[in-house]
């Protein structure tokens, strides 16, 4: 897994660190249908079984900012966990460009993400110390994509919070469906969290969402209860305080709605 923060910028932030400090953290092998999957988690070390929180990693794999989430939720008392979706087509800490990246993310199938994610869940509950009946899905960017689609996917899930995922797009055999397309069949309520100054995510594709999801109110409970929250003056990854696109008043404003939209569905 990424060691470290990917391409580094000379204009970007000095990142928060989130210490380890009352917390069982570190990196982990689960096994999983395909082969045993590495990954990084974190839970308080005393009491549980605390509620799951799914990290889903954004396009850079599970770097340090990823990390640090996963300690954030831990120290508010979740456990935590990051599995690497990308490592059975790659290495990203390898990787310096954009390019690169897209490259490796279009080549992982999603089918094989939601199998991979589905144990972690199995992982989680086998550890004796999450209690899978309380568990969300967190996704940033390429995550926020996939988090869309695993709340259509596991009917278990409370609660899911898509920080400025993908919505739409070109439809390939890796990637046949978007987060548009399974408005109908969302499961669990769904939490969007986006950018009005998003290059990659255009606001006419945040509104086609928002209509796909009052379309599809009365035939999936999870759209019934999906909420969209758009931050109109912010670029794309505005939480990622490792980027100079960091804005920090929407990223604790975002992060707080996050936890109290886990606390209303019953996830915290």
């Amino acid at each position: 897994m990424t060691a470290s923060t990917p391409i580094a910028e000379s204009n970007a932030p000095k990142p928060i660190h989130t210490d380890d400090a009352g917390l069982i953290a570190g990196a982990i092998s689960l096994p999983a249908p395909a082969g045993d999957l590495p990954g990084y988690r974190a839970h308080p070390a005393s009491g549980g079984p605390f509620p799951l929180v799914l990290v889903i990693q954004e396009i850079f794999g599970v770097h340090e900012h990823i990390r640090d989430v996963v300690r954030r939720f831990a120290h508010r008392g979740y456990y935590a966990l990051a599995p690497d979706l990308f490592v059975r087509q790659g290495d990203p800490s390898h990787l310096r460009t954009v390019d690169e990246f897209r490259a490796l993310a279009g080549r992982v199938p999603d089918r094989q993400v939601l199998s991979d994610l589905d144990a972690s869940v199995a992982f989680a509950e086998a550890s004796g110390k999450a209690d899978v009946r309380k568990a969300a899905a967190v996704g940033f960017c390429w995550g926020g994509r996939i988090t869309w689609l695993y709340a259509a996917h596991n009917p278990a899930l409370k609660a899911a919070v898509a920080w400025y995922g993908r919505l739409t797009g070109d439809r390939t055999e890796a990637q046949p469906k978007h987060p548009i397309d399974v408005a109908s069949a969302l499961q669990a309520p769904v939490l969007g969290l986006y950018a009005g100054q998003d290059q990659g995510i255009p606001l006419p594709t945040v509104t086609a969402m928002q209509e796909a999801l009052r379309t599809a109110t009365n035939s999936a409970p999870g759209a019934a209860h999906a909420e969209i929250r758009v931050y109109p003056d912010v670029p794309h990854a505005f939480y990622a305080d490792y980027r100079p696109s960091y804005r920090p008043e929407a990223a604790a404003d975002a992060w707080q709605r996050q936890l109290d939209w886990l606390t209303r569905h019953g996830v915290a």
